[in-house]
């Protein structure tokens, strides 16, 4: 995948879920204690997966569960790497009762995001604030003594709406902005205020709700900001968008000047839209998670991923070429999909997609080069 010299290339993926399963086959397992209707300890998960792929030697190396994903990243090498965070990296076993699921991992392991090169974790989504305001500010200060950004939660409102800044070599800037709604599961209480801990909260798609995310942004931007607004809503599964959700991806692109949506929740890939020369992503899937072995929905193919490589046009900031990388969990680890999982990917995204944008398989990759209108 060739780019221009001066093209500015971001990540993005999906849902990371580090915790129970995965943590439990890093070096420093947590307690595996569950508080689930569905197990009771973590490493149910761990022989779930073992019953399907076969045995797992732990426990595994830091960097383990990328596989794959590491050699690519190393040959991509892309300016920013973003990532949607749904695990708190916390120690406390104040859970949150309300809850059904409660996703942790040790502290320690953020080791495991270190070596992948992460650079910007958006947190506002349905599992950061399992382990209550206590668990969030762990998983906040352990993420900065790691050096690494994030956004979405934060100690009050204010900073909860703060973007997460990348400096780029270029002089540029990457701000990423992060969101979530009751329609991925997040609880109203988990939203931020002036002096509660929380996440950065939607209450709506509605104008009061775009008028406040435009104010926000023209806050923080500076002349030439590359804006990325992640947001984690809708469904689990499902290859449906909804018309709101359009619509309000459009007024952040139309009113905002939002450079890339970043959307998130689903737990497998949903449809991509370029609008006026602009990435819309209503839905990255799950990029890494315990979920291997678990039945259900297996039509929409919850075990494959993607990399998402989006080259950007320096000057304007419009999208140039993407680059969706299929791999598959295997093992609690990512490896290449297969040649007839690529295709399978591609002819899901194809035909599931209203946008009239098309892929095209290429050597293991999904690519759309774009014309600039």
């Amino acid at each position: 995948m060739n780019m221009a010299m001066n093209d500015i290339r971001i990540f993005l993926c999906g849902d990371v879920m580090i915790g129970r399963g995965i943590d439990q086959i890093l070096p420093h397992p947590d307690k595996p204690q569950l508080h689930e209707p569905y197990a009771n300890d973590a490493r149910e998960y761990l022989s779930l997966a073992e019953q399907l792929n076969g045995k797992i030697d732990y426990p595994v190396s830091m960097d383990y569960i990328w596989g794959d994903a590491l050699a690519v990243w190393k040959q991509l090498k892309p300016d920013v790497k973003i990532i949607n965070l749904e695990t708190a990296i916390t120690k406390c076993d104040d859970f949150d009762p309300g809850k059904d699921i409660h996703y942790r991992c040790n502290p320690l392991h953020i080791d495991a995001l270190r070596s992948a090169g992460i650079n910007i974790c958006t947190l506002a989504n349905n599992h950061i604030l399992d382990w209550n305001a206590e668990g969030l500010l762990e998983t906040m200060l352990t993420l900065k003594n790691a050096g690494i950004k994030f956004s979405g939660a934060g100690e009050n409102c204010m900073q909860a709406m703060q973007p997460a800044i990348i400096d780029l070599k270029t002089g540029k800037r990457v701000l990423v902005f992060a969101a979530g709604m009751a329609s991925s599961g997040i609880p109203a209480n988990w939203k931020a205020k002036p002096q509660r801990a929380g996440i950065y909260y939607l209450t709506s798609l509605g104008l009061e709700t775009l008028i406040s995310i435009q104010k926000n942004i023209k806050l923080h931007r500076g002349p030439n900001d590359l804006i990325v607004f992640s947001i984690h809503w809708g469904s689990n599964w499902g290859y449906d968008v909804s018309d709101s959700f359009q619509t309000f991806a459009h007024s952040l692109i139309d009113t905002a000047n939002v450079d890339i949506i970043f959307g998130h929740s689903s737990h497998h890939p949903r449809p991509i839209e370029i609008y006026h020369d602009k990435p819309i992503f209503y839905g990255c899937g799950d990029f890494i998670n315990d979920y291997e072995g678990i039945g259900g929905y297996e039509e929409f193919r919850g075990d494959l991923s993607l990399m998402y490589f989006i080259d950007l046009d320096p000057a304007s900031l419009k999208l140039v070429k993407m680059t969706l990388i299929p791999l598959q969990i295997k093992k609690f680890r990512l490896q290449h999909a297969s040649d007839n999982d690529c295709k399978w990917m591609l002819q899901s995204l194809n035909q599931s997609s209203r946008f009239g944008m098309q892929l095209t398989f290429n050597d293991g990759q999904l690519v759309y080069t774009h014309q600039l209108g």
